[in-house]
């Protein structure tokens, strides 16, 4: 018995692989182990706060990198991982690219799936932002340059959250913004994405919704699920006239695009500077 396709012409198997990066990728876990050992060298700086609490959840914790100027922008990093996996402590070795240039960086926790729906942790995230905001004069950044950032489900995440009022600009780097095909896929263990929740928390089904500047940003080498969500989710901004632009990193994978924000000369830490020039 033929099985049928469920999405854009795949089966329930081709769908499976088609946004399973860790297997696309030899030796992910590797990389993943490399980013926690950089992190944890980054955290045990002087000068870093970490585990500021933004929320009553025990991982609504942010951790904090200043590039030692005043009144610096600030870039917040919502970290991967398919909303259910990883842990901000994983992803501070991002600071290391921004805070050169004079841009302070905040790295993001939130609750994983499926101790909270995909809903409340959009709201976290979202009220991450409103304490940011409301104490910037804590940290000495200026509340008006709040910039956002993300990989993979944390790209989802800064497009989910490009409404709010302190959001002046985004960076989400090979994100997911249609949530059909998660919903469909292994990935919906635990995330429990239902069709609502998928109409209300895909950014490309609420692209008529205006935006801060979006640079969005996905790996010429990553699995074409994934250049096809940035793709699309681009167009569907530019096509309504909002200010969304797409880079594709040549031979950039899943995991490897991460260094072109890690280094202060990366291709996406130029995004980000470039982006905080043209907004300030």
């Amino acid at each position: 018995m033929t099985t049928p396709p469920i999405w854009r012409g795949m089966t329930r198997d081709a769908l499976d692989a088609a946004y399973n990066n860790s297997a696309a990728v030899a030796g992910s876990a590797d990389l993943v182990q490399g980013w926690r050992e950089r992190s944890a060298a980054i955290r045990a700086r002087p000068g870093a706060r970490l585990d500021v609490v933004y929320g009553p959840a025990p991982r609504m914790r942010f951790d904090y990198f200043p590039c030692g100027r005043a009144a610096a922008p600030v870039f917040v990093f919502i970290h991967g991982g398919y909303w259910q996996r990883n842990e901000k402590e994983t992803f501070a070795f991002v600071a290391e690219g921004p805070r050169p240039h004079g841009i302070d960086v905040v790295v993001l926790g939130y609750t994983l799936a499926p101790d909270k729906r995909l809903t409340g942790i959009v709201a976290e995230i979202f009220a991450a932002l409103g304490h940011l905001a409301e104490h910037a004069g804590e940290f000495g950044f200026d509340a008006r340059r709040i910039f956002v950032g993300g990989w993979s489900a944390g790209g989802h995440l800064t497009a989910a959250v490009a409404h709010h009022p302190a959001f002046r600009g985004g960076l989400p780097i090979s994100g997911i913004f249609e949530l059909e095909p998660i919903r469909l896929s292994y990935l919906n263990e635990k995330v429990l994405l239902d069709a609502d929740e998928v109409e209300r928390m895909s950014p490309l089904r609420q692209a008529s919704v205006p935006t801060p500047p979006l640079r969005i940003s996905v790996g010429g080498a990553e699995l074409p699920e994934l250049v096809r969500q940035s793709t699309d989710y681009a167009k569907a901004l530019q096509d309504r006239g909002l200010p969304a632009r797409l880079s594709v990193l040549p031979g950039r994978h899943h995991f490897s695009i991460m260094e072109e924000i890690a280094r202060p000369d990366g291709a996406l830490t130029n995004e980000l500077t470039e982006l905080i020039a043209a907004t300030s």
